[in-house]
């Protein structure tokens, strides 16, 4: 497959996933559902990557929001009701790291990817989280749900699924320092090869949190390892209650099921930040 044909895949992909993942959020959380239609452009700010591109995940959701340049964030006013994406590699200046920190503190949300771990978390929240020196190879890895009721995991990954993640090569694996922080996705396949297990993890700063992911959040391929994974997207549409797209057709279960499992985790980020915003004024500011 050339590259623009792969290209392509990826976005038919992603657009394929993005819509299964909003259809299900409207009919198993209505709520989230609203939060995530109620979100406007100056809510999300993201901070591109060269590396990774959550940006893209985005677009395919449908969901508005600024872009701003690593070189001129330290120009913006960031406010505690939004929800921060900083892309992988995250290298800001040690000044905007600390801006970072103080934002989350008053109630913003952070989100980042994988190289951020070593130049946004480790000074902005030292003693929380670290790289663990011990770089992946470009690899795939299956990952399991640690809290199969947290609401940030709802929808990503239904009983008999086995997602796969990709791992850029030289991904940063995460050593978590504080007892305090929840490990949401783990891999015993990543601990294994790699020493450490985690692959979404969530920590409380102040009033706000923290989400950050190993590896690149948009991925850039998808290994099918099972016959279940190389089996056509129609079907797993169907089977996830979505009338699937012509789109779709030649597309495989492993290719819309990672694209969704995704598309779905931001979704729920990004819907859980707008309500406790929201829960928080009401409130008269007090995080809820």
């Amino acid at each position: 497959m050339n590259e623009q044909a792969g290209k392509d895949k990826r976005r038919r992909s992603y657009s394929s996933g993005a819509r299964i993942a909003k259809e299900r959020m409207a009919r198993e959380v209505p709520m989230d559902a609203e939060a995530l239609a109620a979100i406007e452009a100056s809510d999300i700010v993201v901070v591109p990557g060269i590396y990774d591109h959550v940006d893209l995940v985005l677009e395919a959701l449908e969901m508005p929001f600024t872009r701003v340049e690593a070189t001129n964030l330290g120009a913006v006013e960031l406010r505690p009701e939004q929800l921060l994406v900083v892309n992988c590699p995250g290298q800001l200046a040690s000044r905007d790291a600390l801006r970072i920190r103080d934002f989350v503190a008053a109630g913003g949300s952070l989100f980042t990817t994988d190289w951020a771990l070593r130049h946004v978390l480790e000074p902005a929240f030292p003693g929380t989280l670290e790289y663990n020196e011990h770089p992946t190879a470009d690899d795939v890895v299956r990952v399991e749900i640690r809290e199969a009721d947290n609401p940030f995991l709802r929808g990503v990954i239904d009983p008999g699924e086995d997602p796969l993640w990709w791992l850029e090569a030289s991904s940063y694996p995460i050593r978590v320092l504080d007892p305090s922080v929840e490990v949401l996705l783990s891999s015993t396949e990543l601990e294994g090869k790699y020493g450490e297990a985690p692959v979404a993890v969530l920590f409380r700063h102040g009033q706000g949190e923290v989400f950050h992911m190993i590896s690149h959040y948009f991925l850039q391929r998808t290994e099918l390892r099972e016959g279940r994974h190389r089996t056509s997207s129609l079907e797993y549409a169907m089977s996830k209650g979505v009338a699937p797209s012509p789109e779709m057709a030649d597309l495989t279960t492993g290719e819309v099921e990672s694209a969704a499992s995704s598309s779905r985790l931001f979704a729920n980020t990004a819907a859980r930040h707008k309500r406790r915003i929201a829960e928080r004024l009401k409130d008269g500011g007090t995080d809820a």
